[in-house]
C-alpha cells in the first residue's frame, strides 16, 4: 500500500497559532463542498486498493503468469503510479486546472478498473492478458494522475487564514478516509475473490475487481454533484516545469560557451532565469543528493504485495473456522502503521531524543536499517517454509507411486532396485528418489492371493518411471496395469487439488464421485465404466468434506491448504468403497509466522517515509518544495524497477536467496546513506518563510505539517 503511505497532502505549519477565531472567523461556516472530496477520495483509494490486493493472485492464478513475471508486472505496475503524478501535477498546474483533471483521469481510472474486471470474466471471451494489462496501464495513468491534486483540491475551498482551523480538521478527516477506504477493501476483496464461486471456477476475480470499480465509479458520481459547491482555482503554472527549463538552460550553457567559467554549473542560467530560482535550485540538490539510496528502501517496502504475498499463499491461514487469505495479510501493514505513529510520537522518538539520535538523517538510517532487517526475517521464515515444499521430480531422478485400488492387500516386490512393498487395501505406496536418465524400466513381481480373484495370483512383468516426472501405477483387478503421469505440486492458489482414481467393473453402470460440503454437493466427478478411470485433478475450497462414491460415503475427510489428495476406490458387485490418500502434504507452517518482518518493515516505513517527507520539504526552499515531492517519488518508481530488474534476472532458484540478496542491498545500501549524510548540513528554515505566501497541504499518512501548496503531491 506504498501510495496512501507516501502520499503527500502537506499542511500549512503556523506555529503562532493559539486556536482561536476572531469575529470574521466565526462567521464563515465549514464549506459543504467538502463532504463531496472527503466522500470521493474514500471510494477512490477503496477502489485502488481493493485492486491492488488481489491482482498478485490474479496474475498468477487466473492469467497464468510464473511467479517471477506476476511480480514484474506488478512492480511495473507500481512503477507507473509513481511516473504518472508528475504529469498530472503539470496539467492541473499549467493547463487544466484540478478540477477538470481529477475529473477526466478519474473517468479514465474507472474505465481501466471496468476493463480488468470484464477481463476476469471468461464467457465474455475476450483476451484476458492483454485487456488486463491494458486496463493496468488505464488505471496507473487516471490513480497516478489525480493523486497528487485531490487533497490539494480540498485545500482549494478554505479561506486562510481565517479557516484554519477548519483546515486542519479536513486533512484529518481526508486522512482518515484514506486509512478507513484501504483498510476496508484490503480485507473485503480477498473475500470477494475466494468465497464467491462463478463461471465453474471456486474463485471470482471479476467480483473482486468489479466492486472496486463500481466504488471508483461512484467516486466520480460524487464528485460532479459537488460541482456547484466548489471552489475551482485557475491554473497558475508549474515550478517543475520551471525548474527542468531552467537546468536544461544552463547545462547547455555550458557545453556550448567556451572559456567562461562561473562558480557554479547552475550559475550559467543567470542570463536567463531569476538568481533566486538558481539559488533555490542549488538548496534542492543539495536535498536530492541524499535520495540517490533511496530507492533500495522501496524495493523492499513494495514487495508486500507480490514476493511476501506469494510467500503467504504456501502457508496455513486457518484461525480457528476463519481464514485469514494469502492477499489478506497486507492488512497488517495499515493497521500497524495507525499503531505505530502515535507510539513514536509519544515514546519512541522522545527516548531516541534523550540519547542523542533524534534527527532526521539518524531516523531515516535506522527506517532503512530495520527494511534491511525485515528481509533477513522473512529469510528465515522462507528457510523453515522450505521444509514443508513438495519435493519434485527432477534431474536425474524419478518417482514412483502405486495405488491399490483392490479390497484386499497386494505384495509387490520391484527388483530394480530391490523393493518389497506390502500394499494395504485402498492405500499408497511412492518412492521419491528412484536414480533415472530418461525412461526407465523396473521389473516386478505381485502376489494377489490374499484377493481372491479369479485367474489373477501371482503375476510378474515391467513398469516404468521417466526422469523428471511423477508416476503413478494402479492396481486394479487385472493386475498391475494401469499407468499415468501425476501432478504433486502444490496448486498456485493454495487451494487443496484433488483427482479419481476409480476402479469400476464393466458390469457396473457410470458412477459419481461426489465432493460434499455443508450437506451441499461441492463437486461431482463423473466416473465412466471403461474398467478404469482417472479424474481430472480439481481445485477445491478448503475444508471438511464427505466423499460419496455411489452408496459408499467417507466422512468429515479435511482437505487442507495445499494438500494434493487422491481418492482411490473400486465399483464392483459386491458394492463400492473409497479413501482418500494425501499425495503432497497440505500447508502446515502458519502464516500468522509473516507477521514479525511485516511489524519490522512497518516501524521501519514509519521511520523512513515519514520523516523522509518532513526532512524533504523542511530542508528545500519554499519555491523548490514540489519539486523535491516529484523527486521522492521517483525513488519510488525507481525502487520498483530494480525489483523488476532482479526478478527478470531470475538467477535463483531458490526464494531465500532473493531475500537475503535485497536484505544485503538495503544494509550496504543504508551505510552508503549514513556516508552521505554525515556531511550535510542542516537548513535552519525557522523564521524565513512567509506564512501568508504559502498554503497548505498535509502528509497524507501522518499528518505530519509541512509547508507548500502544489498539486504535485506526490
Amino acid at each position: 500500500m506504498s501510495e496512501r503511505k507516501h502520499s503527500v497532502n502537506e499542511i500549512q505549519d503556523y506555529s503562532d497559532n493559539e486556536g482561536s477565531m476572531d469575529e470574521n472567523q466565526k462567521k464563515l461556516k465549514y464549506p459543504k463542498s467538502i463532504f463531496f472530496i472527503i466522500s470521493n477520495e474514500f471510494c477512490e483509494r477503496f477502489s485502488f486498493y481493493g485492486m491492488r490486493t488481489v491482482l498478485t493472485l490474479y496474475l498468477k492464478n487466473q492469467l497464468k503468469y510464473t511467479d517471477d513475471m506476476s511480480t514484474v508486472i506488478y512492480h511495473v505496475f507500481t512503477m507507473l503510479l509513481y511516473f504518472f503524478p508528475i504529469f498530472g501535477a503539470m496539467l492541473a498546474d499549467s493547463l487544466l486546472g484540478k478540477f477538470r483533471t481529477i475529473f477526466y483521469l478519474s473517468i479514465i481510472y474507472a474505465a481501466g478498473q471496468l476493463l480488468l474486471s470484464l477481463s476476469a470474466a471468461p464467457p465474455l471471451g475476450i483476451p484476458d492478458r492483454e485487456f488486463s494489462m491494458v486496463g493496468l496501464v488505464l488505471i496507473a495513468v487516471g490513480t497516478g494522475g489525480i493523486k497528487p491534486c485531490v487533497s490539494a483540491f480540498g485545500g482549494d475551498q478554505f479561506i486562510l487564514p481565517q479557516q484554519e482551523q477548519y483546515l486542519s480538521t479536513f486533512f484529518s478527516l481526508f486522512y482518515f478516509s484514506i486509512n478507513s477506504g484501504s483498510l476496508i477493501s484490503t480485507f473485503l476483496t480477498p473475500v470477494l475473490r475466494s468465497s464467491v464461486s462463478c463461471f465453474g471456477d471456486t474463485t471470482c476475480y471479476s467480483l473482486a475487481f468489479l466492486v472496486p470499480a463500481i466504488l471508483m465509479t461512484l467516486s466520480i458520481v460524487i464528485f460532479v454533484l459537488g460541482k456547484p459547491l466548489y471552489k475551482i482555482v485557475k491554473p497558475t503554472g508549474n515550478v517543475v516545469l520551471n525548474v527542468t527549463k531552467c537546468v536544461s538552460y544552463a547545462i547547455y550553457k555550458k557545453v556550448t560557451l567556451k572559456g567562461v567559467k562561473k562558480m557554479h554549473w547552475l550559475d550559467y542560467a543567470n542570463d536567463e532565469y531569476d538568481t533566486s530560482l538558481i539559488k533555490d535550485i542549488k538548496a534542492a540538490l543539495q536535498v536530492m543528493i541524499l535520495f540517490i539510496p533511496l530507492p533500495i528502501f522501496w524495493a523492499l517496502f513494495d514487495q508486500q504485495g507480490s514476493r511476501w504475498t506469494f510467500q503467504a499463499t504456501r502457508m496455513n491461514g486457518e484461525i480457528g473456522n476463519f481464514l485469514l487469505e494469502p492477499d489478506q495479510m497486507q492488512v497488517f501493514n495499515p493497521l500497524l502503521v495507525l499503531v505505530f505513529i502515535p507510539l513514536f510520537e509519544t515514546c519512541v522518538y522522545p527516548l531516541m531524543g534523550k540519547i542523542g539520535l533524534r534527527t532526521p538523517l539518524r531516523i531515516l538510517s535506522i527506517g532503512g536499517f530495520l527494511a534491511s532487517l525485515s528481509f533477513v526475517a522473512a529469510a528465515l521464515v522462507e528457510l523453515e517454509l522450505e521444509k514443508t515444499y513438495p519435493i519434485l521430480p527432477s534431474k536425474g531422478l524419478a518417482q514412483l507411486r502405486v495405488f491399490n485400488t483392490l479390497d484386499c492387500n497386494v505384495s509387490v516386490t520391484v527388483n530394480d532396485p530391490e523393493l518389497s512393498i506390502a500394499l494395504k487395501s485402498m492405500d499408497m505406496w511412492e518412492d521419491r528418489y528412484i536414480k533415472a536418465t530418461g525412461k526407465k524400466e523396473l521389473s516386478y513381481e505381485a502376489d494377489f492371493s490374499l484377493c481372491g480373484i479369479t485367474g489373477l495370483n501371482k503375476t510378474q512383468g515391467e513398469i516404468f518411471v521417466s526422469e523428471k516426472n511423477a508416476t503413478s501405477w494402479a492396481i486394479t483387478q487385472n493386475g498391475l496395469s494401469y499407468v499415468y503421469t501425476d501432478s504433486i505440486d502444490k496448486s498456485t492458489s493454495g487451494d487443496p487439488l484433488i483427482r479419481g482414481l476409480i476402479y469400476i467393473d464393466l458390469s457396473q453402470p457410470d458412477a459419481d464421485l461426489k465432493l460434499i460440503r455443508d450437506e451441499t454437493v461441492v463437486k461431482t466427478l463423473k466416473i465412466n465404466s471403461s474398467s478404469f478411470y482417472e479424474t481430472e485433478l480439481v481445485k477445491i475450497a478448503h475444508g471438511v468434506y464427505d466423499i460419496r462414491l455411489n452408496e459408499f460415503v467417507k466422512k468429515e475427510v479435511p482437505l487442507k491448504l495445499g494438500g494434493v489428495y487422491t481418492v482411490v476406490g473400486s465399483v464392483t458387485e459386491k458394492g463400492s468403497k473409497a479413501n482418500v490418500i494425501t499425495v503432497t502434504e497440505p500447508n502446515s507452517m502458519h502464516v500468522l509466522w509473516l507477521i514479525p518482518q511485516y511489524v519490522i518493515i512497518t516501524m521501519g516505513e514509519v521511520m523512513f517515509s515519514v520523516t523522509g517527507l518532513e526532512f524533504a520539504f523542511t530542508q528545500a526552499p519554499v519555491s523548490m518544495k514540489s519539486l523535491l515531492q516529484a523527486c521522492w517519488l521517483l525513488t519510488v518508481a525507481i525502487g520498483n524497477l530494480i525489483v523488476v530488474i532482479v526478478a527478470e534476472i531470475s538467477i535463483f532458484d531458490r526464494q531465500i536467496f532473493e531475500f537475503i540478496l535485497f536484505a544485503g542491498l538495503m544494509f550496504i545500501d543504508i551505510i552508503i546513506f549514513s556516508v552521505i549524510a554525515k556531511f550535510y548540513k542542516y537548513v535552519d528554515t525557522s523564521g524565513d518563510e512567509d506564512a501568508s505566501e504559502e498554503t497548505i497541504h498535509m502528509n497524507e499518512k501522518s499528518g505530519t505539517v509541512n509547508p507548500s501548496y502544489h498539486c504535485d503531491e506526490k
